[in-house]
Protein backbone atom coordinates (compact mmCIF):
# COMPACT_ATOMS: atom_id res chain seq x y z
CA UNK A 1 0.00 0.00 0.00
CA UNK A 2 1.20 3.31 -0.90
CA UNK A 3 1.75 6.20 1.45
CA UNK A 4 -1.36 8.22 -0.48
CA UNK A 5 -3.41 5.15 0.38
CA UNK A 6 -2.14 4.49 3.57
CA UNK A 7 -2.98 7.90 4.96
CA UNK A 8 -6.27 7.66 2.57
CA UNK A 9 -7.59 5.11 4.54
CA UNK A 10 -6.60 5.93 8.21
CA UNK A 11 -7.89 9.60 8.21
CA UNK A 12 -11.14 8.47 6.14
CA UNK A 13 -11.73 6.10 9.42
CA UNK A 14 -11.22 8.64 11.79
CA UNK A 15 -13.29 11.17 9.80
CA UNK A 16 -15.84 8.75 10.00
CA UNK A 17 -15.89 8.02 13.26
CA UNK A 18 -15.65 11.61 14.09
CA UNK A 19 -18.83 12.60 12.54
CA UNK A 20 -20.56 9.34 14.24
CA UNK A 21 -19.38 11.10 17.61
CA UNK A 22 -20.30 14.35 16.54
CA UNK A 23 -23.93 13.55 14.98
CA UNK A 24 -24.91 11.70 18.54
CA UNK A 25 -24.33 14.30 20.13
CA UNK A 26 -25.46 17.24 18.08
CA UNK A 27 -28.97 15.27 17.45
CA UNK A 28 -29.18 15.13 21.28
CA UNK A 29 -28.82 18.77 21.68
CA UNK A 30 -31.07 19.48 18.79
CA UNK A 31 -34.61 21.53 20.28
CA UNK A 32 -37.44 19.96 19.10
CA UNK A 33 -40.85 21.90 18.99
CA UNK A 34 -43.12 20.07 21.21
CA UNK A 35 -47.09 19.88 21.71
CA UNK A 36 -49.28 18.02 23.92
CA UNK A 37 -52.00 15.30 22.33
CA UNK A 38 -55.14 15.14 24.13
CA UNK A 39 -54.34 12.27 26.55
CA UNK A 40 -51.27 14.90 27.46
CA UNK A 41 -48.66 13.49 26.11
CA UNK A 42 -45.79 15.53 24.91
CA UNK A 43 -45.37 15.39 21.31
CA UNK A 44 -42.85 16.63 18.21
CA UNK A 45 -46.57 17.98 16.89
CA UNK A 46 -46.63 15.88 13.59
CA UNK A 47 -49.12 14.15 13.37
CA UNK A 48 -50.35 12.09 9.83
CA UNK A 49 -53.76 10.54 9.49
CA UNK A 50 -55.08 13.01 12.13
CA UNK A 51 -54.61 11.32 15.25
CA UNK A 52 -50.92 9.63 14.28
CA UNK A 53 -48.71 11.35 16.70
CA UNK A 54 -44.71 11.56 17.10
CA UNK A 55 -44.04 11.22 21.06
CA UNK A 56 -41.37 13.51 21.89
CA UNK A 57 -39.80 10.25 23.77
CA UNK A 58 -35.30 10.26 24.18
CA UNK A 59 -33.41 7.96 23.27
CA UNK A 60 -32.67 5.11 26.36
CA UNK A 61 -29.62 6.01 28.14
CA UNK A 62 -28.23 2.77 28.06
CA UNK A 63 -28.56 2.77 24.45
CA UNK A 64 -26.59 6.10 24.26
CA UNK A 65 -24.01 4.85 26.46
CA UNK A 66 -23.60 1.77 23.88
CA UNK A 67 -23.05 3.57 21.61
CA UNK A 68 -20.40 5.53 23.08
CA UNK A 69 -18.76 2.40 24.55
CA UNK A 70 -18.46 1.02 20.66
CA UNK A 71 -16.44 4.46 19.91
CA UNK A 72 -14.36 3.45 22.15
CA UNK A 73 -13.53 -0.16 21.55
CA UNK A 74 -13.47 1.06 17.38
CA UNK A 75 -10.33 3.34 18.87
CA UNK A 76 -8.89 0.77 21.16
CA UNK A 77 -9.31 -1.58 17.87
CA UNK A 78 -7.71 0.43 15.73
CA UNK A 79 -4.68 1.25 18.15
CA UNK A 80 -3.94 -3.00 19.02
CA UNK A 81 -5.32 -4.33 15.37
CA UNK A 82 -4.81 -3.54 11.89
CA UNK A 83 -6.98 -1.53 10.23
CA UNK A 84 -5.29 2.00 9.59
CA UNK A 85 -3.88 1.64 5.99
CA UNK A 86 -0.67 -0.04 6.85
CA UNK A 87 -0.43 0.55 11.10
CA UNK A 88 0.18 -3.15 11.89
CA UNK A 89 -0.99 -2.38 15.43
CA UNK A 90 0.56 -2.39 18.58
CA UNK A 91 0.45 -5.88 19.25
CA UNK A 92 1.41 -7.00 15.37
CA UNK A 93 -1.38 -9.47 15.24
CA UNK A 94 -2.15 -10.63 10.90
CA UNK A 95 -4.48 -13.00 9.59
CA UNK A 96 -2.09 -14.39 8.01
CA UNK A 97 0.59 -15.30 10.50
CA UNK A 98 -1.90 -16.78 12.64
CA UNK A 99 -3.18 -18.89 9.55
CA UNK A 100 0.02 -20.20 9.74
CA UNK A 101 0.28 -21.03 13.10
CA UNK A 102 -3.04 -22.71 12.97
CA UNK A 103 -1.44 -24.81 10.18
CA UNK A 104 1.57 -25.72 12.26
CA UNK A 105 -0.81 -27.01 14.75
CA UNK A 106 -2.68 -29.16 12.32
CA UNK A 107 0.01 -30.42 10.86
CA UNK A 108 1.37 -31.80 14.11
CA UNK A 109 -1.49 -33.51 14.72
CA UNK A 110 -2.21 -34.92 11.78
CA UNK A 111 1.71 -36.45 11.92
CA UNK A 112 0.91 -37.43 14.87
CA UNK A 113 -2.33 -39.25 14.46
CA UNK A 114 -1.33 -41.05 11.07
CA UNK A 115 2.22 -41.65 11.82
CA UNK A 116 1.54 -45.22 12.00
CA UNK A 117 0.02 -45.16 8.68
CA UNK A 118 3.07 -43.22 7.04
CA UNK A 119 5.53 -45.72 8.15
CA UNK A 120 3.84 -48.45 6.05
CA UNK A 121 5.02 -49.30 2.53
CA UNK A 122 2.15 -47.82 -0.37
CA UNK A 123 1.16 -51.46 -1.31
CA UNK A 124 -0.02 -52.14 2.21
CA UNK A 125 -1.92 -48.90 2.73
CA UNK A 126 -3.69 -49.62 -0.88
CA UNK A 127 -5.75 -52.22 0.94
CA UNK A 128 -5.53 -50.41 4.29
CA UNK A 129 -9.26 -49.53 4.54
CA UNK A 130 -8.52 -46.64 7.13
CA UNK A 131 -5.79 -45.26 4.76
CA UNK A 132 -8.40 -45.60 1.75
CA UNK A 133 -10.83 -43.18 4.32
CA UNK A 134 -8.39 -40.59 4.87
CA UNK A 135 -7.25 -40.74 1.05
CA UNK A 136 -10.45 -40.69 -0.12
CA UNK A 137 -11.30 -37.26 1.99
CA UNK A 138 -7.65 -35.57 1.12
CA UNK A 139 -8.65 -36.06 -2.37
CA UNK A 140 -12.22 -34.83 -2.47
CA UNK A 141 -10.93 -31.53 -1.27
CA UNK A 142 -7.32 -31.49 -2.92
CA UNK A 143 -8.24 -33.17 -6.18
CA UNK A 144 -11.61 -33.76 -7.16
CA UNK A 145 -11.85 -30.09 -8.46
CA UNK A 146 -9.89 -31.29 -11.78
CA UNK A 147 -10.38 -34.87 -11.55
CA UNK A 148 -14.03 -35.09 -10.18
CA UNK A 149 -14.84 -36.57 -7.43
CA UNK A 150 -15.41 -39.91 -8.41
CA UNK A 151 -11.97 -39.55 -9.87
CA UNK A 152 -12.68 -40.11 -13.21
CA UNK A 153 -11.57 -37.00 -15.01
CA UNK A 154 -12.61 -35.12 -17.53
CA UNK A 155 -11.77 -33.73 -20.65
CA UNK A 156 -7.74 -32.47 -20.54
CA UNK A 157 -7.68 -34.08 -16.87
CA UNK A 158 -6.68 -37.82 -16.62
CA UNK A 159 -9.06 -40.11 -15.41
CA UNK A 160 -7.57 -42.33 -12.18
CA UNK A 161 -9.66 -45.34 -12.32
CA UNK A 162 -7.89 -47.02 -14.73
CA UNK A 163 -4.41 -48.57 -15.81
CA UNK A 164 -3.55 -46.02 -18.20
CA UNK A 165 -0.62 -43.89 -17.02
CA UNK A 166 1.11 -41.17 -18.90
CA UNK A 167 3.99 -40.93 -16.58
CA UNK A 168 4.20 -44.60 -15.70
CA UNK A 169 2.00 -47.00 -13.14
CA UNK A 170 4.16 -48.03 -10.51
CA UNK A 171 3.53 -46.84 -7.21
CA UNK A 172 6.51 -44.61 -7.18
CA UNK A 173 5.71 -43.21 -10.40
CA UNK A 174 2.11 -42.33 -9.01
CA UNK A 175 3.62 -40.86 -6.14
CA UNK A 176 6.23 -39.02 -7.82
CA UNK A 177 3.25 -37.40 -9.95
CA UNK A 178 1.16 -36.25 -7.14
CA UNK A 179 4.57 -34.79 -4.94
CA UNK A 180 6.35 -33.19 -7.28
CA UNK A 181 4.01 -32.67 -10.08
CA UNK A 182 4.47 -33.23 -14.37
CA UNK A 183 5.01 -31.09 -16.87
CA UNK A 184 3.60 -32.64 -20.50
CA UNK A 185 5.10 -30.63 -23.24
CA UNK A 186 3.34 -32.06 -27.00
CA UNK A 187 4.61 -29.43 -29.21
CA UNK A 188 2.51 -28.53 -32.26
CA UNK A 189 3.68 -29.20 -35.71
CA UNK A 190 1.31 -27.17 -37.77
CA UNK A 191 4.33 -25.25 -39.09
CA UNK A 192 5.83 -28.63 -39.82
CA UNK A 193 2.90 -30.18 -41.42
CA UNK A 194 0.09 -29.65 -43.89
CA UNK A 195 -3.37 -29.33 -43.14
CA UNK A 196 -3.66 -32.81 -45.60
CA UNK A 197 -0.32 -34.21 -43.16
CA UNK A 198 -1.72 -33.43 -40.10
CA UNK A 199 -5.03 -35.51 -41.29
CA UNK A 200 -2.88 -38.30 -42.09
CA UNK A 201 -0.96 -38.67 -39.07
CA UNK A 202 -4.45 -38.29 -37.25
CA UNK A 203 -5.45 -41.24 -39.05
CA UNK A 204 -2.94 -43.55 -38.63
CA UNK A 205 -3.23 -42.64 -34.66
CA UNK A 206 -6.41 -43.82 -34.82
CA UNK A 207 -4.87 -46.80 -36.89
CA UNK A 208 -2.70 -47.33 -34.13
CA UNK A 209 -5.61 -47.44 -31.51
CA UNK A 210 -7.58 -50.53 -33.90
CA UNK A 211 -9.91 -48.34 -35.61
CA UNK A 212 -11.17 -48.99 -38.69
CA UNK A 213 -10.00 -46.23 -41.10
CA UNK A 214 -8.77 -45.52 -44.28
CA UNK A 215 -5.62 -47.61 -45.48
CA UNK A 216 -4.42 -45.46 -47.55
CA UNK A 217 -4.57 -42.23 -45.34
CA UNK A 218 -3.10 -44.24 -42.99
CA UNK A 219 0.04 -45.43 -44.93
CA UNK A 220 0.39 -42.19 -45.57
CA UNK A 221 0.25 -41.03 -42.26
CA UNK A 222 2.85 -43.82 -41.31
CA UNK A 223 6.00 -41.84 -43.01
CA UNK A 224 4.93 -38.74 -41.23
CA UNK A 225 4.65 -40.22 -38.05
CA UNK A 226 8.25 -41.92 -38.17
CA UNK A 227 10.19 -39.42 -38.85
CA UNK A 228 8.65 -36.79 -36.29
CA UNK A 229 6.52 -38.89 -33.88
CA UNK A 230 8.30 -42.22 -32.98
CA UNK A 231 11.27 -40.16 -30.98
CA UNK A 232 9.02 -40.07 -28.48
CA UNK A 233 5.72 -42.45 -29.22
CA UNK A 234 7.64 -44.96 -30.06
CA UNK A 235 7.87 -46.90 -33.29
CA UNK A 236 4.68 -48.50 -32.25
CA UNK A 237 3.11 -46.16 -30.67
CA UNK A 238 3.66 -47.31 -27.16
CA UNK A 239 4.55 -44.05 -25.44
CA UNK A 240 7.56 -43.26 -23.39
CA UNK A 241 6.36 -42.68 -19.37
CA UNK A 242 9.56 -41.03 -19.31
CA UNK A 243 8.81 -38.16 -20.98
CA UNK A 244 5.10 -37.95 -20.33
CA UNK A 245 4.31 -39.37 -23.97
CA UNK A 246 1.19 -41.74 -24.19
CA UNK A 247 0.81 -45.14 -25.51
CA UNK A 248 -1.08 -44.45 -28.64
CA UNK A 249 -2.19 -47.86 -29.13
CA UNK A 250 -4.84 -48.28 -25.69
CA UNK A 251 -7.20 -45.63 -27.16
CA UNK A 252 -7.42 -43.40 -24.17
CA UNK A 253 -6.91 -39.76 -25.16
CA UNK A 254 -6.76 -37.02 -22.12
CA UNK A 255 -7.91 -34.18 -24.88
CA UNK A 256 -10.33 -36.75 -27.22
CA UNK A 257 -10.15 -39.04 -29.37
CA UNK A 258 -11.87 -38.09 -32.35
CA UNK A 259 -10.37 -36.96 -35.42
CA UNK A 260 -10.93 -33.36 -34.91
CA UNK A 261 -9.45 -33.56 -31.62
CA UNK A 262 -6.39 -35.82 -32.42
CA UNK A 263 -5.74 -33.51 -35.45
CA UNK A 264 -5.98 -30.16 -33.01
CA UNK A 265 -3.46 -32.08 -30.37
CA UNK A 266 -0.98 -32.73 -33.61
CA UNK A 267 -1.06 -29.03 -35.20
CA UNK A 268 -1.62 -27.23 -31.81
CA UNK A 269 0.15 -28.83 -29.39
CA UNK A 270 -0.69 -29.70 -25.87
CA UNK A 271 0.82 -28.31 -23.04
CA UNK A 272 -0.89 -30.17 -19.65
CA UNK A 273 0.51 -29.40 -16.14
CA UNK A 274 0.45 -31.77 -12.88
CA UNK A 275 0.76 -29.07 -10.35
CA UNK A 276 3.37 -30.19 -7.32
CA UNK A 277 1.62 -31.47 -4.16
CA UNK A 278 4.39 -31.53 -1.92
CA UNK A 279 3.92 -27.63 -0.40
CA UNK A 280 0.14 -28.20 0.07
CA UNK A 281 -0.15 -31.74 1.33
CA UNK A 282 3.16 -32.86 2.51
CA UNK A 283 4.88 -36.78 2.46
CA UNK A 284 2.32 -38.26 4.61
CA UNK A 285 -1.07 -36.46 2.90
CA UNK A 286 0.50 -37.56 -0.56
CA UNK A 287 1.28 -41.17 0.66
CA UNK A 288 -2.52 -41.43 1.59
CA UNK A 289 -3.78 -39.74 -1.31
CA UNK A 290 -1.54 -42.35 -3.66
CA UNK A 291 -3.00 -45.25 -1.62
CA UNK A 292 -6.90 -44.20 -2.41
CA UNK A 293 -6.03 -43.82 -5.54
CA UNK A 294 -4.12 -47.33 -5.85
CA UNK A 295 -6.72 -48.48 -4.71
CA UNK A 296 -9.37 -46.79 -7.28
CA UNK A 297 -7.65 -49.36 -9.95
CA UNK A 298 -8.88 -52.70 -10.81
CA UNK A 299 -7.90 -55.31 -8.57
CA UNK A 300 -6.17 -57.62 -10.76
CA UNK A 301 -4.34 -55.08 -13.02
CA UNK A 302 -3.22 -53.72 -9.69
CA UNK A 303 -1.73 -56.55 -8.20
CA UNK A 304 -0.11 -57.06 -11.54
CA UNK A 305 1.38 -53.40 -11.26
CA UNK A 306 2.47 -54.19 -8.07
CA UNK A 307 4.17 -57.29 -8.50
CA UNK A 308 6.29 -55.89 -11.20
CA UNK A 309 7.74 -53.80 -8.47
Amino acid sequence: MSAFWHWYVAALTLVFIAIMVWLFISTGKAKVSTGQNEAGEETTGHVWDEDLAELNNPMPRWWLWLFYISVIFALAYLVLYPGLGRFDGTLGWSSSEQYEQEMVVANESFETRFQALANEPLETLASNEEAIRVGRNLFAHNCSTCHGSDARGAKGYPNLTDNHWIWGDSTDQIWHSIYLGRQAAMPGFGAALSDQDVTRVATYVQQLAGLDVDQTMAAAGKKQYDMICSACHGPQGLGNPMLGAPNLTAGVYTYGGSLDEIRHTIREGRNGVMPAQKDLLGETRTKLVTAYILSLRPKLDTDEALSRE
